[in-house]
């Protein structure tokens, strides 16, 4: 008894120390002007970025090597951040096209590497349907998406942790660690709500029509239904579910 007693007091011990930590890595987002816990300074997350970028690449067949279509995504790309706020943020975006023909996936990592795979890159059709996917992936960029989900996951980490002590044995922690994994993915499918939402954003400001991302929900549907590996779907929210805010994003952001 004694011996739980002790465990139990640790276990608050390591809650108030994880929670004293997490509420003060508050900051302040310098182009949304939204304050949020992230674990990383934008001169960090640019560091992280670079430094991670190889490896990335490396996981997906390297990098595509035909200039002409690199130089096409980076065209896109550079127009998106030349017209948009992107381009007084305290990142440096760079755009690159992943080998890998089959997994359809796009992704960013902190400061600003943004990456897009030949299996989702030759199913779009139109300049606008990848400016939709690029400026997507630039709105986790701007949203400190990445930041803020490390700090929730040092968050997690250390109340499952908690829960480990408390438990005694190493089942209970893995329990605890898998629910915390599951709520950590739905803070992201909202971040992923609100890159839809940047992403129409920025089409628009850039001259790209945003209903191409409308069909570039449509790829992204067919493509969880086929053969090939989907990992865009594995942590994004159904295509089906994403429309809707798309079209309000839309109105909102084409009335202005």
């Amino acid at each position: 008894m004694r011996r739980l007693g002790g465990r139990f007091i640790f276990a608050i011990i390591i809650v108030l120390v994880t929670l004293f930590s997490y509420f003060n890595k508050t900051q302040v987002n310098s182009v949304t002007g939204k304050k949020q816990r992230v674990s990383l300074t934008p001169e960090e997350e640019v560091q992280l970025g670079l430094q991670s970028a190889p490896q990335m690449a490396a996981e997906f067949g390297g990098l595509y090597q035909d200039p002409q279509v690199q130089n096409k995504i980076d065209a896109i790309g550079e127009k998106l951040v030349n017209s948009t706020e992107a381009s007084r943020s305290p990142y440096k975006f760079d755009f690159h096209v992943l080998a890998d023909p089959k997994t359809v996936n796009a992704f960013a990592v902190p400061g600003g590497q943004i990456f897009i795979t030949m299996g989702l890159l030759k199913e779009l059709k139109t300049d606008d349907q990848i400016a939709g996917v690029l400026g997507h992936e630039m709105g986790h960029v701007i949203g400190r998406h990445s930041a803020a989900q490390m700090a929730k996951g040092e968050l997690l980490q250390g109340l499952a942790g908690a829960a480990g002590v408390v438990g005694g044995d190493y089942t209970s922690a893995q329990t605890a660690q898998y629910v915390a994994n599951l709520v950590n993915l739905s803070y992201g499918r909202d971040d992923e709500l609100e890159s839809d939402d940047f992403g129409v954003k920025y089409m628009i400001e850039a001259g790209y029509k945003p209903e191409a991302l409308l069909d570039v929900m449509e790829v992204l549907e067919k493509a969880s239904g086929g053969n090939e590996q989907s990992e865009f779907m594995s942590s994004h929210p159904s295509p089906a579910n994403r429309e809707e805010k798309i079209k309000v994003a839309i109105d909102k952001y084409g009335k202005k």
